[in-house]
């Protein structure tokens, strides 16, 4: 989570690599240690920005500005309609904290249909992390990639999906219009509310591939609020 918090914060870069972590759970704290020092990294840290999700102070004007010149639209990874039900129906049978507490999101990061990671955690924004630090430590690039959400589709979430490199965004639950407004600035494919056959289709829509597949239906015990109806909707 470290790793990855820093990445999306844009305070690590291929140039000045990790060359140590190290945990003092005394002091509660994770030293990440680069070859070379950060530079600047009291003005950044002070030069924060209010977001439209839950962390608010998180994220950093240079994250933001960097966002702004990311342009994901000329990747033309497809999404079929096939792949984007497959992935619900598959995270709904994953094991789960969520199943049994509740109150626990959940990222995931697939390759078409193959699950290359899955992380919880209290806070969306955490496990977003996690999965940006697990893709860093294993040099996996993020071209070709779907990301999937269990959180809100805000700002910042859409801000470190584009980090990554990721040109698909997914999440069973809603939207913000910054984050919908970032999503077609950057060209990356964002899809709320999949729920059984259903989604909103927000941006990115030349990706989307509609193959006339069709979710399997749940049994209850791995429902999570899902609807069966069949509603695309797109702009």
């Amino acid at each position: 989570m470290a790793i990855g918090f820093l990445k999306n914060q844009n305070l690590l870069s291929a140039d000045n690599p990790v060359t140590a972590i190290e945990h003092h759970p005394d002091l509660q704290t994770v030293v990440v240690r680069t070859k070379n020092p950060t530079t600047n990294l009291d003005q950044k840290l002070q030069r924060q920005i209010q977001t439209s999700g839950c962390a608010q102070g998180s994220m950093f004007e240079e994250a933001l500005a960097k966002v702004e010149s990311v342009s994901l639209a000329d990747n033309a990874t497809p999404l079929a309609t096939s792949t984007l039900y497959y992935i619900q129906h598959h995270i709904n049978r994953l094991p789960s904290l969520y199943l049994k507490a509740g109150a626990i999101h959940g990222c995931a990061l697939f390759q078409e249909q193959h699950l290359l990671a899955y992380i919880e955690d209290v806070g969306r924004h955490n496990a977003a992390d996690k999965i940006a630090g697990y893709m860093h430590i294993e040099q996996i690039p993020g071209d070709n990639k779907i990301f999937y959400t269990t959180g809100r589709l805000t700002s910042e979430m859409v801000i470190k999906c584009a980090l990554m490199g990721i040109p698909i965004l997914l999440s069973r639950s809603g939207f913000t219009a910054w984050g919908i407004d970032l999503a077609r600035q950057t060209g990356i494919t964002l899809a709320g509310r999949l729920r059984g056959n259903r989604f909103i289709l927000l941006s990115g829509q030349q990706r989307v591939v509609f193959d006339g597949g069709k979710a399997e239906q749940e049994d209850a015990r791995h429902q999570r609020k899902a609807s069966q109806k069949t509603c695309v909707s797109t702009n």
